[in-house]
């Protein structure tokens, strides 16, 4: 299938466009109606009409964005008209949903004339808490954005104009440092001399280039002195006095090129008259002023930046647009302002000189990135754009007076975070609780890179005192090649090592009556660094183990239950997901161990998961789950929970715990209530126990990708001693959560 195709099947299969409307409250019953609807809704409306800054409270206003357009300059196509437009606007509400959860309503104006545009927008004032004009042509969306920041008390951004100018300003900055220049020496030239072009140099003034040593070229040539009166106002604050007439006589001696017209009007012979070491940024889309690779052959001494994204140094208004907005909504800015557009720049400016997190590295291929002359911008994929932009923005907001909230900087990150990935507040949760006290943790398998770029991530944030198993030169020598940094992480050699002897003793003990003998014993743990790392873990040498990759989870488990053993009087260990919603974090077991466990072992899973969920820092409500809801079943699978539940209520009073009942029964009070009046539970139950591993380990797996949930697991539980299995998918991310998740358990066996 050609791109053509593709394209044209994305946007038409299933649902046409990119975009729908999902509603936020339930509307289930006539209870849920008469608050969405009659007579309910009459109360906020009296409330806003007696302070219409109580909108952004009652009315999703504050988190919603226009994306307005009429089609006139749409990406390079030109004036295609609205409607032709509407795909490129619906993917610019994609953007702003994907990178900071931004409702957008797409409005094509069939409309041309700049002051009808202008008081239709105006109209909308009540509906929107922020306006994104886009691809509107020059010079009218000059005229249309100035009016419309004259007028409206929300933020008003053309994207096309400031998104650029603030990420090619974070660049100049970057690179500038790079080649060694002071921002007010650069002598810039610039191709192009409309919206985008005029905004950049603008903003770029403000971050410290002179505006004298900046010259601008546009279809006729230089913008020159004796052009005064024959070009638009916009222009005439770039008209120069200079000798030069074409773009080719600018570029001779300019440290700085910056395309913003179309493609291939430069040669690399133009550039090559160009001062040592040169910034070009040919940001022409799809094609740039002049090509990555003969920019580059013609001069390998310059730092380059172009719009696409299959070359270093891409400039993409998405590293700006959607988290300016975020932070601008949150404080109710009433626009969007310079010293907001500046504090977005040198946030995105320094994101770019921070280490890269391994799953950004992962996101692009395993692609080394490091601040340098091919770095010096962040990856558009990078999630910490959000939590680095958008409290910059927020904060200048206040500062310059014109937000409508106060800020607390920190709190305000905190919450980034959480929206970016709901599972966060659990971890930072767990995260928070064991540094104060690091566990060591001992890895199996450093061999593995995903291991390798954990444990840095482990050192960094305390979560835990690594450990690595194996011949330290081989493992430092694969992590320099992946440009890992091993400091803090201490390692154990798997054979000449003081405890050798006594494991080897203790292996005998444990398995000597299973067939294993002596030399078995010793060459087992000469070679296999799980079971080394197990029975470390049983002598107490180490606080937990994270293995599973080379042995597999069921015989990673089964070692486990022969070298650790169980905790005292747990009859089974069991397996837990967190699976984080939109209302709230669940727990799931048993997810990944037993196939068909009878009731005293499900009583055992249902205290184990309640356990866990309470070291999360959450208040377990146990849900035993069933097809049948309290007694309405006498088949042994419904009466096998029911059993269960006797038994955990007998063990462990002080637990809220009810069944057996259907999920739909345990989730939902109000029905549970009204069905079921006898029913214990109090609220919604947020631990899930499931009668059996088929059932739980569908049901995890279909909540987290299809539901959208946020998955932390798999942990394993009620084993003497923390051991976690790795799955075979696991990711950099995921080993560093579970291994918050191991500490957290070892603290909890201390």
């Amino acid at each position: 299938m050609t791109m053509h195709d593709e394209a044209l099947a994305y946007h038409s299969q299933g649902r046409p466009g990119k975009i729908s409307v999902v509603p936020t409250k339930p509307c289930l019953t006539q209870r849920d109606l008469s608050l969405a609807y009659t007579p309910g809704v009459a109360v906020p409306c009296l409330e806003i009409q007696r302070d219409p800054d109580l909108g952004f409270l009652y009315t999703a206003r504050r988190n919603l964005v226009a994306v307005v357009t009429n089609g006139t300059a749409v990406l390079g196509l030109g004036d295609i008209g609205p409607l032709a437009g509407k795909p490129v606007m619906e993917g610019k509400a994609v953007l702003f949903k994907k990178f900071a959860d931004i409702d957008v309503f797409d409005l094509e104006l069939n409309e041309r004339d700049p002051q009808k545009i202008i008081a239709i927008v105006k109209a909308l004032e009540p509906t929107f808490g922020g306006i994104n004009l886009e691809d509107i042509k020059a010079p009218e969306c000059f005229e249309i954005e100035k009016a419309l920041r004259e007028i409206m008390e929300i933020p008003v951004f053309h994207d096309d104009q400031h998104g650029t100018a603030i990420i090619t300003a974070a660049g100049i900055i970057n690179a500038a440092e790079l080649v060694g220049k002071k921002l007010a020496d650069l002598n810039v030239v610039v191709s192009g001399a409309g919206a985008a072009a005029i905004a950049c140099m603008d903003l770029w003034c403000l971050v410290g280039v002179d505006r004298a040593k900046i010259m601008m070229t546009d279809s006729k040539g230089v913008l020159h002195e004796g052009r005064r009166g024959a070009v638009d106002a916009s222009k005439e604050p770039y008209l120069r006095k200079t000798d030069a007439r074409t773009l080719a006589d600018a570029l001779v001696g300019a440290d700085v090129f910056v395309g913003l017209s179309v493609a291939n009007v430069v040669t690399g012979a133009m550039i090559m008259p160009m001062a040592p070491k040169p910034i070009i940024f040919a940001l022409a889309n799809p094609d740039p002023e002049i090509p990555y690779p003969e920019a580059r052959a013609a001069r390998p001494d310059a730092v380059i930046g172009t719009g696409r994204s299959d070359f270093p140094n891409q400039v993409n208004n998405v590293l700006g647009f959607p988290f300016i907005f975020r932070g601008a909504l949150d404080v109710g800015a009433r626009c969007i302002n310079d010293e907001m557009k500046l504090a977005a720049a040198k946030a995105i400016a320094a994101l770019a000189r921070e280490d890269v997190p391994e799953q950004v590295r992962q996101a692009y291929g395993g692609e080394v990135l490091r601040f340098g002359p091919d770095y010096i911008l962040p990856k558009p994929f990078d999630e910490r754009v959000l939590y680095y932009v958008a409290p910059a923005v927020a904060e200048a907001a206040v500062k310059s007076g014109v937000a409508r909230l106060p800020l607390d900087v920190a709190a305000y990150r905190e919450q980034l975070m959480e929206r970016l990935s709901p599972a966060r507040s659990i971890v930072r949760h767990v995260v928070n609780r064991v540094k104060q006290t690091p566990r060591k943790i001992l890895f199996s398998e450093p061999d593995d890179e995903r291991v390798l770029r954990a444990l840095p991530v482990l050192v960094e944030d305390h979560i835990a005192q690594p450990v690595v198993l194996g011949d330290e030169a081989a493992i430092r020598l694969r992590a320099e090649a992946l440009g890992v940094d091993l400091a803090g992480v201490e390692f154990v050699p798997l054979t000449n090592r003081p405890g050798f002897e006594r494991d080897v003793a203790a292996y005998l003990e444990l398995r000597g009556r299973h067939g294993l003998t002596a030399p078995r014993a010793r060459q087992t743990l000469e070679s296999d660094s799980t079971t080394a790392a197990l029975l470390m873990l049983h002598a107490g040498e180490i606080d937990g183990v994270v293995a599973g990759l080379h042995h597999g989870y069921p015989e990673t488990i089964r070692l486990a239950l022969q070298l650790v053993g169980l905790s005292p009087g747990v009859r089974a260990a069991s397996g837990a997901h967190v699976l984080v919603t939109d209302k709230g974090p669940l727990v799931f077991a048993d997810t990944t161990v037993n196939i068909d466990p009878n009731a005293e072992m499900l009583a055992d899973i249902a205290i184990a998961a309640a356990d866990f969920a309470t070291a999360l820092g959450m208040e377990p409500h146990v849900a035993m789950l069933s097809f049948s809801n309290f007694g309405q079943s006498l088949s042994p699978k419904a009466t096998k929970v029911a059993e269960a539940t006797r038994l955990v209520q007998a063990r462990r009073p002080d637990l809220d715990i009810e069944g057996e009942m259907q999920v739909q029964v345990a989730l939902d009070p109000e029905a549970r209530q009204h069905a079921w009046p006898h029913a214990k539970l109090a609220g919604a139950a947020n631990v899930l126990v499931f009668p059996n591993l088929s059932a739980s380990n569908t049901a995890y797996q279909l909540l987290d990708k299809i539901g959208g949930a946020d998955e932390i697991g798999p942990v394993l539980m009620g084993l003497a001693r923390p051991v976690t299995v790795l799955p075979p998918s696991a990711t950099v991310e995921s080993i560093v959560r579970i291994t918050a998740m191991t500490s957290l358990m070892a603290e909890t066996h201390s």
